[in-house]
């Protein structure tokens, strides 16, 4: 049995430093864009705080070498991610974000090792207060994203919800409460039993606002295609008119008129090939259309 929690623990290890190293993608994001935008900072700083107590807990508990390994890369990446939230955060957020930090991982953290270390006695005690703590922290660690879940609810959108913690957060989960069970160790196993349940409705809330995204998208797209295609439509219908009316003026302009010059010297030479009796008849002729036209 022995064994078999420690090829487990080995596994929750590489897990939990792929679950650790998962923020990774996002703060490349808020370094890139100067901007933490709508990321919440409160799920690094609690973080933090648990790792740091679980190496604690991990040096003063017997054989706990594979909780303090895995706690330490944690606590590591995590005063990174929390230096970076703080620097690109905005004033007002990182003012609240600073004072939540002295408040916990420093003055809460350095208080714990004190208590522990100076005013209780017995190593037995030690594990059980520290434990204790860790375990509702570790709690409270797989509850901060409940914050993520809700936004994702209410923008009915999973941008500020990432994929690869939620998913490793359920593998973690899953793991140590199995190592916990060999181990026969609460403190692992009540916390990370309740953060499997907690992955697994965030990847059950990610899948659902995950298709309702994709097929908004399709709509807007489509919806796109249809506006383009009737603007173009109209335009093909607005050049056909216009190719229309320029051909029947062309048409038009084309056809012979002949010149008021060319009339006119035609009715003179007519005029002097006459007889006189024709040009009585011819001047008949134009009084008669003149009065036609008179009435």
């Amino acid at each position: 049995m022995a064994s078999l929690s420690f090829i487990l623990g080995i596994i929750g290890n590489a897990i939990s430093i792929l679950m650790f190293a998962s923020p990774i993608k996002t703060f490349k994001q808020v370094v890139k864009k100067k901007s933490t935008e709508n990321y919440n900072g409160l799920p690094y700083i609690i973080t933090l705080l648990s790792t740091s107590l679980w190496s604690f807990y991990g040096l003063l508990k017997p054989g706990g070498l594979l909780v303090v390994t895995v706690n330490v890369a944690g606590a590591a990446l995590h005063v990174l991610y929390v230096t970076l939230f703080l620097i690109y955060a905005p004033q007002n957020i990182k003012v609240k974000s600073m004072k939540l930090v002295g408040l916990l991982n420093v003055a809460f953290l350095g208080g714990v090792v004190l208590v522990t270390l100076l005013a209780i006695r017995g190593d037995s005690m030690r594990i059980t207060l520290v434990g204790l703590l860790c375990a509702g922290l570790t709690v409270g660690m797989y509850a901060a994203p409940l914050s993520s879940m809700r936004t994702v609810i209410k923008t009915k959108s999973v941008k500020y919800m990432p994929f690869l913690l939620s998913f490793f957060q359920f593998l973690n989960g899953g793991v140590w409460f199995a190592y916990s069970v060999l181990i026969k160790d609460y403190y692992i196993g009540v916390p990370n039993g309740i953060g499997f349940l907690l992955g697994s409705a965030q990847l059950i809330l990610y899948t659902i606002y995950k298709n309702k995204e994709s097929n908004e998208k399709k709509e807007e797209e489509g919806s796109g295609h249809l506006v383009k295609d009737a603007i173009q439509m109209q335009g093909f219908n607005k050049n056909d008119e216009e190719m229309q009316m320029n051909s029947s003026l062309s048409k038009g302009n084309s056809l012979p008129k002949p010149s008021l010059s060319r009339q006119y010297n035609q009715n003179i030479v007519k005029t002097f090939s006459m007889s006189p009796e024709e040009l009585e008849q011819l001047n008949k002729k134009d009084i008669e259309n003149g009065l036609k036209e008179a009435r």
